[in-house]
């Protein structure tokens, strides 16, 4: 089971960072930001189980910077700011 769980949040954060490649998906986006957190995540969660601290570290901060990126979008949204773009 957990080698569906690391292709499936594998194939989540790279569709979305193709997608963005090709402009597909801006990468501000919610299309963009909702995958790359639940596939980062979830092969967080992994890591975590299998005591892999460097892939932990990896895509716990990518969970963690997709979250952040969420929060301020949303909250940019409310507020009817925009959210800063990257050069």
């Amino acid at each position: 089971m957990d080698q569906w769980l690391q292709i499936l949040g594998a194939l989540m954060v790279l569709a979305a960072f193709v997608a963005a490649q090709l402009r597909v998906l801006q990468p501000q986006s919610y299309a963009y930001l909702l995958p790359n957190l639940v596939g980062s995540a979830i092969l967080a969660g992994l890591a975590l189980a299998d005591h892999q601290w460097g892939f932990l570290l990896l895509e716990g901060v990518w969970a963690l910077v997709s979250l952040g990126s969420l929060v301020a979008r949303a909250f940019s949204t409310r507020t009817g700011t925009r959210p800063a773009t990257q050069a």
